[in-house]
């Protein structure tokens, strides 16, 4: 019986027994008297009962009417509340749109202290290297690696980013120089932005001329090749603190070059940030200044 009542006919019985009259279930309905009256007629005709009476000084419920519409009222209010939690844990999800490089290698690692600070938040991370539509999505912010410039993006810089080699200890123990750099392979990521020119510049030197080593299409698959002593791979910050802070890794001549490129927080800018946007920027500037004040730490013992 319940397919043959309309859920709009039934709002406006519930609202006008609520309210005492047509007038007022109108306005909070946002339709006229008239719209109010006829879904009240028809859900009569549906259910075969009258639910209210005619009265010169209005609608006054009738017996069947009264109970009716109490059970109605206690129907929608569980409505509402089963509404209101999609609503809440949109408000407690927030959705990070992040390169899995920068993901795996970077942030992973430091989310369980996210976690602690915020409990209520959660986070949901997307991790790809598409650009985020961040309008038209449930995305709240995006991390990317790039020059700053997304249109419909509030871009804000997280950390303009270095390069250098790095190599696994045992190689790095064989460059004495960087002319010894032609004796080692190079590991290549096809799809990198960054050159070896700028490196060999920043140094001073003339560029020097590899061995050929293995390539890959992923700066992740770079990164563990590197690890594994299989050659000598151009890395930024963020993508080898962690292996350099441990010893996986070695950055063998202490110079970096500016690469032009960084990390940065995007927000869409038709949006206003919300503040569960705002904590986790706060929180990441901070995982951020650790990381350098790491790398410093590193410079200084070097």
């Amino acid at each position: 019986m319940l397919n043959r009542v309309h859920l709009n006919g039934l709002r406006a019985v519930e609202t006008v027994a609520r309210l005492g009259s047509l007038a007022a279930a109108a306005a909070e309905l946002n339709v006229s008297v008239s719209a109010v009256s006829q879904q009240i007629k028809r859900t009569e005709k549906q259910l075969d009962q009258a639910l209210f009476e005619r009265t010169p000084a209005g609608l006054v419920p009738t017996e069947f009417g009264t109970v009716f519409t109490a059970r109605l009222s206690a129907g929608f209010r569980e409505l509402i509340q089963a509404v209101a939690l999609a609503g809440e844990a949109s408000e407690c999800t927030l959705v990070v749109s992040v390169a899995p490089a920068f993901a795996s290698k970077w942030l992973l690692p430091r989310l369980s202290r996210h976690f602690a600070r915020h409990p209520n938040v959660l986070l949901r991370i997307d991790a790809s290297a598409r650009i985020a539509d961040l309008d038209h999505s449930d995305i709240d912010i995006a991390i990317r690696l790039g020059d700053g410039k997304w249109p419909g993006g509030r871009a804000e810089l997280l950390l303009a980013q270095e390069v250098f080699p790095v190599c696994a200890p045992s190689i790095a123990a064989k460059l004495k120089s960087i002319a010894d750099l032609a004796q080692t392979c190079a590991i290549t990521d096809e799809r990198a932005m960054i050159s070896w020119e700028s490196w060999f510049e920043a140094a001073g030197v003339e560029p020097v001329t590899f061995l050929k080593g293995a390539r890959f299409t992923d700066p992740m698959l770079c990164l563990e090749s590197a690890i594994a002593g299989h050659g000598v791979m151009l890395a930024w910050q963020l993508l080898t603190a962690d292996a350099l802070a441990d010893g996986r890794l070695v950055a063998p001549f202490g110079v970096r070059a500016e690469s032009g490129l960084g990390y940065w927080m995007v927000t869409s800018a038709t949006k206003s940030e919300s503040r569960k946007v705002r904590d986790f920027k706060a929180w990441i500037r901070e995982e951020i200044a650790a990381t350098m004040a790491q790398f410093r730490a590193l410079d200084s013992a070097a």
